[in-house]
């Protein structure tokens, strides 16, 4: 039996997701311990091959010969109505196509680091395709437009395809997700299969999904044997993965198309992220017509049980009550729902291989990912602009209390750090195998110890190191000596949940943390040269005008400190399994008053809520204050300004920011002017610093060194040059080899434990 495990389109366009990395990881591993009847384990990302298929010259002459008749309709229905405009764009890309359709590999080329020699004509031509975005973009450039602006032009072509695409092709598309609002709102689950057969997918993703089962029934594979007649005679296990809503319709086509092509021989099986938060309560069997079983949460202590046919059966007709017992996975037999739970022996190995598998991505081809650009911001670009391998260091949050988020859920509560070691040797072979020495951790809150750690196995490593970045929370273990060994090991940015910017609304959210912890996270973060981006929140249940006003207060001071780089605004969204609905469930939060949906939606994850309609009118002003503070501008001004109603003062001082700041340098400066420590202690101090080296100046010697740009300099005491030996060299290593080689010299003199302490010299956790 071959194990093939699919990413259906779309997700993000430049680097793979790490599901399938992780499975093929999985697979891999069990074949070779326990299960040899695997033959092969493949993983396919069809995100990547739909997006190189569409965006070259003969997808765009297929898309523009599909779609050009409609253009021109709809900019006739427009121009009737007085909408000139749409109707001038569209007849622009019908008499433009064939410049696009020449200019399209260009484009994508560009996107992957290469035809430099094509971007002086791409950016300046009057012969090149020009659409809306790439014309706002030129207009905004405050110099003249020059070859460095070809990526970010390049990246806004993809985009003003993308709105022609979804206006006068397929109303379902874009350019990181498909049909997305059908898969997460209330729909039925009629309304989802209605998307399976639109253009989109129908005219693009089926002939490469044909293609790619085709060369699959060539390959014969052997059969699967087991005692469970259900499990006789398989010849492939399909994973399908499906991360988010925007990739379920082609999961689903997906699935129809396995089961048209090879009826009984496959299996097929569906997982990931979508799929353990908004469907583990369904209320329609339909889509079993498309799959066996649906595996939550990790998924190995299912497949293991699966194959070893030991899964336990409970027979639960009832939704709710079935979303509750679901552990492991879920099918539909004999017209009865059956939740299906992995035997002991599997859900203790599921517990090893979580702490001990590192993603494999040796199926993957990381040249073929674009990196699109979509904002100047720095940290902005982080998301998108490079081909990050993903990992994560633990499984679940080790916080796991915020009131908003999915904390009765696996992925969320149950807390399982890696094994470092293991981690790191298996990413660098993929990074070395790759050619991409990125990783993004994609943890919900990466473990400040598990991240220093990481760091300091990193900075040591003598060949080519990694450069890193992932989720964090603004917590007081991020010190200025951590963010300093971070940055030294390889950290270039974190992201992190402010959410509501006050004192009461981060008590509200539970965020564990206060505005001193805030500020003196960020403060470190920057001073160490690392990029914070801050996640938001608007429309929290029980937010009142002023909480949202001093949150975005706090938030203005907070850019213009210099503390953070970038932010989202997100607006609160009630989820059946956050901390705010089980307390309520329980009597606990009585504040909120959720609505259920009407008729017979498939699933059920999120809810509305009374009063949460009142919130949407601050959603633009929010974005729109937030765009011009990224980008430095509107900082003065005052921030109930930037509504267009009236809102209340804020009640945060204009100096709010500015005293935190000033509390976290007295710590900083506290911490690096701190007691001798004894002998035994200096193992917990690491020299990041330069090469220290000897100059002599007349009668006098000095160790000088450089560290984060900086020259720094400290007299040698006579005293201990005298002492330390007969000049030259050797007292060279025995003044920095405490520095440089602690295992060989492990005590640093108190003299220059002062000198260094602060500039070089940083103490681990």
């Amino acid at each position: 039996m071959r194990v093939e495990i699919i990413q259906p389109p779309l997700v993000q366009l430049n680097t793979p997701y790490p599901s399938g990395a992780y499975l093929s990881a999985f697979f891999k591993e069990i074949k070779k311990e326990d299960f040899s009847c695997i033959e092969s384990v493949k993983w396919y990302d069809f995100s990547e091959k739909i997006f190189n298929s569409l965006f070259s010259k003969k997808g765009l002459e297929k898309l523009f010969s599909l779609s050009e008749k409609k253009a021109l309709d709809l900019a006739e229905e427009a121009e009737k109505k007085g909408d000139s405009e749409t109707a001038w764009n569209l007849r622009r890309y019908v008499s433009q196509s064939d410049m696009w359709i020449k200019w399209i590999d260009t484009v994508v080329c560009i996107l992957c680091g290469k035809d430099r020699e094509l971007c002086h004509e791409f950016v300046r031509s009057a012969y090149v395709p020009r659409g809306r975005r790439m014309e706002t973009f030129l207009e905004s450039l405050d110099h003249e437009v020059s070859i460095d602006d070809a990526q970010l032009l390049a990246s806004f072509a993809l985009a003003d395809l993308a709105d022609y695409i979804n206006y006068a092709f397929d109303g379902n598309f874009s350019l990181i997700r498909y049909a997305e609002a059908v898969s997460t709102g209330n729909n039925t689950f009629s309304q989802i299969e209605e998307t399976i057969d639109a253009p989109f997918l129908k005219a693009f993703y089926a002939p490469l999904l044909d293609d790619f089962l085709l060369q699959l029934e060539k390959s014969e594979p052997l059969p699967f044997s087991a005692e469970s007649s259900y499990l006789s005679g398989k010849k492939y296990m399909f994973c399908i993965s499906v991360p988010f809503g925007g990739t379920f319709s082609a999961a689903l086509y997906t699935c129809r198309r396995i089961k048209e092509k090879f009826g009984r021989e496959a299996l097929v099986c569906i997982g990931g992220g979508y799929i353990n938060t908004a469907l583990r309560e369904i209320h329609d069997e339909g889509i079993f017509d498309y799959v066996d079983y649906i595996s939550y949460d990790k998924g190995y202590a299912f497949y293991i049980s699966l194959l070893n046919n030991s899964l336990k059966k409970t027979v639960e007709n009832n939704p709710e009550t079935r979303s509750l017992l679901v552990g492991s996975g879920l099918c539909y037999q004999d017209k009865t729902w059956v939740v299906l739970n992995p035997d002991d022996n599997a859900k203790q190995r599921e517990e090893i291989l979580t702490r001990s598998i590192s993603p494999d991505f040796s199926d993957i081809d990381f040249s073929l990912y674009p990196k699109v650009s979509d904002d100047t911001n720095p940290m902005h670009r982080i998301w998108t602009d490079g081909s990050w391998i993903k990992a994560f260091l633990a499984y679940g949050c080790y916080w796991h209390r915020c009131a908003f988020c999915d904390t009765m859920l696996d992925y969320v509560c149950k807390y399982s750090p890696v094994s470092l070691s293991s981690l790191y040797d298996g990413i660098y072979k993929e990074a070395e195998q790759a050619g991409v020495y990125g990783i993004h951790f994609v943890d919900e809150a990466a473990p400040p110890a598990l991240l220093e750690q990481f760091a300091i196995v990193n900075s040591k490593n003598k060949k080519r190191s990694l450069s890193f970045w992932g989720n964090i929370r603004f917590e007081k273990a991020f010190t200025r000596d951590a963010a300093d060994i971070l940055a030294y090991g390889g950290m270039i940015g974190v992201s992190g949940g402010i959410e509501i910017a006050s004192g009461e609304g981060l008590s509200d959210v539970n965020k564990g943390i206060d505005i001193e912890s805030l500020v003196s996270a960020c403060a470190a973060f920057k001073e160490a040269g690392i990029l914070v981006h801050a996640y938001m929140i608007y429309g929290f249940y029980n937010e009142t005008p002023q909480m949202l006003i001093d949150s975005v207060e706090t938030l203005r001071q907070l850019f213009k400190a210099g503390l953070i780089d970038s932010a989202f605004w997100h607006k609160f969204t009630l989820t059946k399994y956050s901390t705010v609905y089980n307390d309520w469930k329980k009597g606990l939060c009585k504040d909120i008053k959720p609505i259920f949906p009407k008729g017979d939606p498939f699933a059920v994850y999120e809810l509305h809520f009374e009063g949460e309609e009142k919130s949407e009118k601050y959603g633009p002003p929010l974005y729109t204050a937030l765009d011009s503070w990224m980008h430095g501008n509107g900082l003065n001004k005052p921030v109930q300004k930037w509504f267009p109603f009236a809102m209340p003062k804020p009640s945060v001082r204009s100096d709010f920011i500015d005293k935190a700041i000033e509390k976290y340098e007295h710590r900083r400066n506290k911490a690096f002017n701190e007691k001798y420590p004894s002998d035994e202690n200096f193992s917990k101090y690491l020299w990041i610093g330069n090469k220290p080296i000897l100059v002599e100046r007349g009668k006098k010697a000095f160790l000088e060194w450089t560290y984060m740009g900086e020259l720094f300099s400290a007299e040698i005491p006579p005293a201990y040059l005298e002492k330390s030996g007969s000049g030259g060299q050797e007292e060279l290593y025995s003044i920095t080899g405490c520095l440089e080689n602690p295992e060989k010299y492990p005590i640093i003199p108190e003299w220059l434990f002062r000198a260094t302490r602060g500039k070089g010299l940083a103490k681990t956790r």
